[in-house]
Order: structure tokens, then sequence, then C-alpha cells
């Protein structure tokens, strides 16, 4: 590499910054926004193709697992054809495998669409990170991260909202074919301003092996983790099966990894202490949130009677104050110590969820919605300095490689996240509904008077007991989703520990980093 190809880009300014900061983070708001607006249009598409909605999750599974397998790829894809034209190529790859999604005549062709629609995703949040630090100057790199921050938080909760809208009122192929005109706007910007700022790459040999692996192991876990509550867990087989290949395969391919000299994933990242420790930190608590996203609006239809519609309004309040301070925290962040400010997001979470765990069956709208605007505060206030402790200190050219690698894991820990709770909600709800059960019978006068009660408006005792069953299965999913809750408060209070293993340096590496894209 000669000297002269060492030179950073200079940051951007005027038109060109904000045409460039906007272009970014649309990328990443479409690619975000189509890992969860399929969600709620499952039973559309599974009906109009004429397949079951167990075979109608593959959608959304096809898409995880090829995604979860492409992110870590981003660091050494980077080296091979750099950052613009990988990013390029991603943008208008994601639209074409779009409107094949939106054309699928039958659920295999859509599945196979998901495929690569979710391959070609994986580079696109590593990389649009990367070059947007590269756009500011480094004053500004906090400000920067802040603004793509922005677009990763309202993403996932705009796409159960923006899915099922389009699904109620047109048809399920346009969740797909609305990516089309801002994939290509996106496209159009980021090859105008950027063209003749493409990173330094230099030919690597082809980890073979170490791909392999990767895809073996990534691929049974998600696989594991988006079918085991169908697949009642550990009581499948198939489970099973996919556990001991995950499990053998990434310990195969660590082993691999760590002994190659151009490996496919740069582990030797996670020696690293701000990255290690600020992974950890981002990743189980993205997993808590994800799975609290998850949980909310199933509690809210399945045993308080909210619509879908709803529910989503319930959930989307947490978008405001996450858009109104992000900017704020970018401007205060190289300022203050980002440990302070992630500290703080966590002690916020842990608010939030103290704050539901007090909740019941008779919950007001009010009571669901201050947590839920706590919440976006303290999501401000998580992604962008964990982000920036994580980046601390990489070399320009492994910004990427860290990017995607954390990336990576945060996105596994929510799909983890999302398995676990569901599967601990279900369990939860199980004992609860068990013990109160035993509290009923003729010898309890409570459950005398309900019986009475119901007998006397004409109630024949079968309809009597199906009511007071109905009763108590509410009682016990709120009994239970309250005990998820409180968990996840005490394990926002442990993170903030994990937050202060981290050293940071003043000079953040963003900052650094950025001006070498």
């Amino acid at each position: 590499m000669s000297a002269a190809a060492r030179i950073p880009h200079p940051p951007l300014q005027g038109s060109q910054l904000a045409m460039g900061t906007l272009a970014l983070s649309l990328a990443v708001f479409m690619n975000v926004l189509d890992s969860s607006i399929a969600n709620v249009s499952i039973p559309a598409i599974s009906g109009n193709l004429g397949v079951s909605p167990q075979q109608g999750t593959w959608v959304i599974t096809s898409f995880a697992v090829a995604n979860a397998i492409s992110v870590p790829l981003t660091g050494w894809l980077t080296m091979q054809f750099g950052q613009v034209r990988l990013f390029m190529a991603s943008i208008l790859l994601f639209v074409l495998s779009s409107w094949l999604c939106g054309m699928a005549p039958n659920i295999e062709t859509l599945i196979a669409a998901r495929i690569l629609q979710g391959a070609v995703a994986g580079p696109m949040i590593p990389l649009s990170q990367a070059l947007l630090l590269g756009s500011y100057p480094p004053a500004k790199s906090s400000m920067a991260l802040a603004l793509w921050g922005m677009t990763t938080l309202v993403a996932p909760i705009m796409g159960p909202l923006l899915g099922g809208w389009i699904s109620d009122n047109y048809s399920w192929p346009w969740i797909f074919y609305i990516n089309i005109p801002v994939g290509l706007f996106t496209a159009w910007a980021t090859w105008s301003i950027y063209a003749k700022r493409e990173s330094v790459t230099r030919a690597i040999p082809i980890d073979k092996i170490g791909l392999v692996l990767l895809v073996i192991w990534v691929g049974a876990l998600q696989l594991m983790l988006d079918k085991g509550k169908e697949l009642d867990w550990f009581n499948s087989g198939e489970i099973i099966l996919l556990t001991v290949i995950a499990v053998v395969g990434l310990i195969y391919f660590i082993v691999w990894e760590n002994g190659q000299d151009h490996p496919v994933v740069d582990l030797s990242l996670f020696k690293g202490r701000n990255f290690s420790a600020g992974v950890l930190a981002i990743s189980v608590g993205y997993g808590l949130f994800f799975g609290s996203l998850v949980i909310m609006p199933l509690w809210l239809q399945t045993q308080l009677g909210y619509t879908a519609t709803e529910a989503g309004k319930v959930m989307a309040p947490v978008g405001v104050f996450a858009i109104i301070l992000s900017p704020i925290i970018g401007k205060i962040l190289p300022k203050v110590d980002a440990r302070r400010i992630a500290s703080l997001a966590f002690l916020g979470f842990a608010l939030v969820f103290f704050m539901r765990a007090r909740f019941n069956t008779e919950v007001d709208t009010v009571s669901l919605l201050i947590p839920t605007l706590i919440q976006g505060a303290a999501m401000s206030m998580f992604f962008i300095p964990l982000t920036s402790i994580i980046l601390s200190g990489q070399a320009p050219e492994k910004i990427p490689a860290a990017s995607g690698l954390s990336n990576f894991v945060r996105i596994m820990c929510g799909g983890m996240g999302a398995s676990i709770m569901t599967t601990m909600w279900d369990d939860r709800s199980t004992l609860h509904h068990a013990r109160l059960t035993e509290a009923t019978g003729y010898a309890s006068p409570a459950f005398v008077q309900n019986m009475q009660t119901m007998q006397q408006a004409g109630l024949p005792d079968q309809a009597a007991y199906a009511v007071l069953d109905r009763s108590i299965s509410v009682q016990a999913s709120t009994m239970a989703a309250t005990d998820i809750f409180y968990m996840a408060a005490m394990i926002f209070l442990v993170l903030i520990g994990f937050v202060w293993l981290t050293r940071p340096k003043k000079s953040s590496a963003p900052v650094d980093a950025g001006g070498a894209h």
C-alpha cells in the first residue's frame, strides 16, 4: 500500500454531507425495516400463496439466516472489493431481490429471493457506518454516529406498523416494492458522492474452510433459534441436532480462524478490552430490548384484547425521544465520558423494565406509554456511546471488520433474546396457570362466588368454567410477562459493570478512523 493510498479523504461539506448522510441513513433504514416488516404480513403471504403459517415463517427465517452469515464477512469483502463498490453492489442487489420477492409466484421462489436479499443486506449496515464516519470531520464523528443510530432505533418499530398498514390497505408484495425507489435513490446519491472516495483494496486469499465453517455454525444456530419454539426446543431431535452442529461448528471455526493469516472473520478484535466488553454490553442489552419488542405486542394482543394496530401505537412512541435526543447526545459525547452516558442508558432501561414489572391486567394506556417514552430516551444514549467505545482504538482499515463483527453479535443476540424471552414467557405462563388453578375449586370462597354470579347470569357450568379459565390464563400470562421484565431490569443493572471494564480513548477511534475512508 503506497503512502498516497494512506492519505485520508477530506470530510464532506455542505450539501454533499447532507445528501451523503441522508443516502446512507436511508440504506440502513431500508435494511433494518425489511428484517421486521414481513413479520406481521406472514398471514397474508401464507394465505395468498396457499401455504400454512408455519411454512410462511420461512420468509423470515431465510432472510435472518442469510443475513447473519453475511454480516461478519463485511471486513474481508471490503478488503477485496472496496467499501464503496461493495456498498453499491449490496444496494443494487437488494433492490433486485426486493423486486423478485414481490413478483414471487410461489413460496419456494419467495424464500429463494429472501435468501438473496438477506445475504446482500449483510454488509450494508457496517459499511454505512464506516462511510458515514469518513464523511464527517474528527470533531463531529459522534454526531455521525448519532444520525446513524437514529435509523437503527426507529426502523424496527416502524417495520410492523408499516407492514400491517400495507397488508391491510394494499397487498403484501408492496412491503418489498417500497424498497425499489428508496434503493435506487440511495444508490444514485451514494455513487455520485462517494465514487471517488473508495477505500484501499488488496487481494486476500479466500479462507474457504473458514467460510464453510461460518455458514454451517451460524446457519444451524439461526435455524435453531427461529424454529426452537415451534418444535418445542430440546424435546425435538431436529433442534438437538442443530444445537450440536452449531456448537461443534463454532469450536472448529474459532480454532481454525485463530490459526489463519487471512481469516474470513477477524476474531483477534476480541483481544481488545474496549471491543469485547463493549460488544457484550451492547449485544446483551439489544437482546433484552428486542425480546421486549416481541413480548409486549404479543401480550397486548393475545391477553388484553388490543388489535395489531393498537398494539403498534402503544409501542411506536419509543421513537419520539430517540429521534429528539440522538443529535443532542452526539453533540455532547466528545465532551463527556462515553461510559457515563452508556451507564445512564442502562439505568434508564432498568427503570423502564421495573415499571413494566408492575403492570397488571387492568393497566391503562397512559401507564403503558410512560415507560415506552422513557425507553426512547434510554435508546438514544445506548447505541451511540457504546458504538463509539467499540470502535475506539481501532486502526482505520479495521473499522469495517470491527463494525461488521459487532453488528453480527448484536443481531444474533437480538434473535436469541426474542427466542429465549418468548419461551420463558410460555413456561412461566404455564407455571403461574397451574399455581392459580390450585387455588380454585369449591373450597375457595372467591371461586364459589364467581361461579354463582355467572350461573345467576344464565351461564351453564361449562361456559362458566371456560370464562374462569380464560381469566386465569390472562392473569398467568401477565404475571409471566412481569417476571421477565423484572429479570431484564436486573440484567441491565449488571451490564453497567461491563461498560466500566472499557477504557475508551479520549480522541475516540471513530474520529481517527473516519478520516481514513
